[in-house]
């Protein structure tokens, strides 16, 4: 059967998510607006740094849950990978959609709020409750995929 558009964006999320430097999960984001990739990005360490791999996971060693500190981690996240690549190369990602295999955390959300972002599709629900409240007031379309 051929997939929808929605399911197809979705699958191409999980080839891109298989560039993942993070020791914890592997997360990717594709960003589309009129059924054309714009961007994609992928959880890890910043450009030209070396990988959790290599140097450890500071999460793992200060025993943080998922979920918390955010700040205390070498790596970047998916959503915000794809919004800085339109932002280097110039691409607008005004009234385009996001596909992450996990939903936004409250850092990615309020990213995609100020980016234009219109609609997020994914799969995973993360557990972050200010995010999904702050979704909502902003009147972005939050999809829930079952695949």
């Amino acid at each position: 059967m051929r997939p929808t558009w929605d399911e197809y964006f979705m699958n191409i999320v999980d080839m891109v998510k298989t560039r993942s430097t993070c020791m914890r999960r592997q997360v990717g984001a594709v960003i589309v607006r009129d059924k054309r990739i714009l961007t994609t990005g992928y959880n890890g360490t910043p450009s030209g740094l070396k990988h959790c791999g290599e140097v450890g996971c500071l999460r793992d060693e200060l025993k943080i849950p998922s979920g918390e500190r955010h700040e205390l981690c070498r790596g970047i996240h998916a959503e915000q990978n794809a919004i800085i690549q339109a932002a280097v190369f110039g691409v607008s990602i005004q009234n385009s959609t996001i596909y992450t295999n996990l939903s936004p955390c409250i850092l990615c959300t309020k990213m995609i709020i100020n980016s234009g972002i219109t609609r997020i599709v994914t799969r995973e629900a993360y557990n972050d409750s200010l995010a999904l409240k702050m979704l909502e007031e902003s009147g972005i379309e939050y999809v829930k995929l079952n695949v």
